[in-house]
């Protein structure tokens, strides 16, 4: 008896809820995502060919690195209903109770000004500017309204994630000349055929949260024709570096050779049935797919490479003094 009335006594008590550790504030702040956003800013800062003290140097990443983890808090905390309906977000701190939504808020924005005045007291104005107003973008334009509203939200919010480049740039000079908007432009179109072909076998969890990705509302066919569209368009982008005298002849081969297989995987995408079956994930993880999705995972796949080796091979060639092709002269 003395047992069964200790169990029920239990059962009618609310479970302690457990503090919150570091580790999961600093998952708020989204770390793979942000270590993407300190490469690509730290080649723009290189790239800049600007001589930059290193101490001011590693606040500008900081900076860049900080406004990043701010904007990921923010998302985070905005998005923990929809995140809590998805297999692939809903461990997150928010949704899964371990982190206060305001206490995700608080941080955001205390990360957000920490980070924009830092940048322009330390380095320049215009570098803060920029900084703030990809925070912006992000947190507000495409979490709070883009996101759910429109299946163009990866194409127009893939605007907070091209800007790096440029506010590395602007942090070394104070300038932002055409160089730096290249770097932009090729994240910019890097995006789309990146999370659509992610998108195309994970459909069932936005369609659970009601975010309208594109195989949603145009079909998985349309999205893969999308995805076709933007590789042929991304892939003569990579090259435009070597004209300006941004690339070498390293640079130039990573970028044919990658764009053709680029190509190649979006092809194969096009002509598959990638996203027409439905329960195409095998678990939560983001590769482990059934036989139909596999076209789809290699692209999203090869996708990131691709990216990380164009801006790798970009700062090495810079690094080392490699003279550029500059082919328009």
């Amino acid at each position: 008896m003395a047992m069964s009335e200790a169990l029920s006594t239990a059962a009618k008590t609310p479970a302690v809820r457990a503090p919150a550790r570091w580790q999961d504030f600093l998952q708020l702040l989204k770390p793979r995502v942000m270590s993407l956003v300190v490469f690509t800013g730290l080649t723009g800062l290189v790239c800049a060919g600007q001589p930059v003290h290193p101490f001011l140097a590693g606040v500008a990443i900081l900076c860049i690195a900080v406004g990043a983890g701010a904007s990921g808090a923010l998302n985070m905390w905005y998005d923990a209903d929809i995140d809590a309906k998805m297999r692939r977000t809903r461990g997150r701190p928010v949704p899964a109770g371990r982190v206060q939504g305001a206490d995700a808020l608080a941080l955001g924005v205390v990360l957000s000004m920490f980070s924009v005045m830092l940048m322009g007291m330390a380095l320049n104005w215009l570098a803060a500017g920029l900084l703030a107003f990809t925070i912006f973008f992000y947190a507000v334009v495409y979490t709070v309204w883009l996101k759910r509203w429109t299946a163009q939200n990866i194409v127009i919010g893939g605007l907070a994630g091209a800007l790096p480049p440029v506010i590395g740039w602007a942090a070394a000079t104070g300038t932002v000349p055409l160089n730096a908007w290249i770097l932009c432009a090729i994240i910019f179109m890097w995006t789309p055929p990146h999370f659509w072909a992610l998108s195309l076998y994970t459909s069932e969890d936005y369609k659970k949260a009601g975010v309208p990705m594109m195989p949603l509302v145009a079909g998985a066919k349309s999205t893969r024709k999308q995805i076709l569209i933007y590789s042929l368009l991304f892939t003569p982008l990579c090259l435009t570096p070597v004209l300006t005298g941004l690339g070498g002849p390293v640079y130039l081969a990573v970028a044919a050779l990658g764009g053709l297989v680029f190509l190649l995987l979006a092809v194969r995408l096009f002509r598959s049935r990638a996203g027409d079956a439905q329960a195409q994930r095998k678990d939560d993880g983001l590769y482990d797919v059934k036989a139909g999705a596999k076209d789809a995972r290699n692209l999203f796949a090869f996708s990131i490479l691709y990216l990380t080796l164009l801006f790798a091979t970009l700062l090495g060639e810079h690094l080392m003094g490699v003279k550029p092709l500059d082919l328009l002269l």
